[in-house]
């Protein structure tokens, strides 16, 4: 990891040490923003990497070389692996998400399965490796639980959110419910899916979800969290 108060001691030249070798360039002049134009390709590259060789094979190197980024500049962006890792992840999953196309069928049951889009077999091994490659980090950085289930369950809670609340303008479902923790079942069973159980998210399991977890909750308006 950098240190840019050792840096700014040294002058104008910067000097860092990544894995073994040495990278050397001008150090940014002090106010100036950060760029980050490049942040969603050295993302994306990330997620192949971490999908081809796992978590603990995985380098900033490799990333830097794939991305064609410089490493410096993703070590002051991201100063370990697990955080690029993890914001990698987020961007994954934030990218699935457009709020602004989201299904209106009419009803909520036919709105939620129709966010299930199927994948071709290669997405879904590289979807399923990558869920590995964050389990494998969480299992060394506990300590970033919590921002791994709000890059994964976020996301898909916010559109289930917006749905549910559809459906109570509609008068499909009572305005008691409580729509924060019922907005998280799903979302938070699929993570639970794939990180844990290691199976894909199918339609079958989608379905089950739907008509035997979250349907039944919504018609009880005495539901809390």
């Amino acid at each position: 990891m950098i240190d840019e108060g050792q840096d700014m001691a040294k002058g104008n030249e910067k000097v860092t040490e990544l894995g073994s070798g040495t990278v050397s360039e001008q150090a940014p002049q002090l106010g100036r923003k950060r760029d980050h134009t490049r942040d969603a390709d050295i993302l994306e590259a990330a997620i192949f990497v971490l999908s081809e060789t796992g978590y603990d094979r995985m380098t900033m190197d490799m990333v830097a070389l794939r991305a064609k980024a410089g490493k410096a500049t993703m070590y002051r962006r991201w100063p370990s692996k697990a955080e690029l890792v993890l914001e990698a992840i987020a961007h994954l999953k934030a990218n699935q998400v457009d709020l602004e196309d989201l299904p209106t069928t009419g009803n909520l049951r036919d709105d939620l399965l129709a966010l299930f889009k199927p994948h071709s077999v290669e997405d879904e091994q590289l979807k399923m490796r990558t869920m590995a490659g964050l389990s494998s980090m969480l299992s060394q950085h506990q300590e970033f639980a919590d921002a791994a289930n709000a890059a994964i369950v976020e996301p898909w809670a916010q559109v289930n959110r917006l749905l549910i609340k559809r459906a109570i303008d509609r008068g499909e479902v009572a305005a008691t419910v409580d729509v924060e923790a019922l907005a998280q079942v799903i979302p938070s069973m699929s993570a639970y899916r794939t990180l844990i159980l290691r199976k894909p998210l199918d339609r079958a399991f989608l379905v089950s979800m739907i008509d035997a977890v979250l349907l039944p909750a919504l018609r009880n308006p005495g539901f809390k969290s």
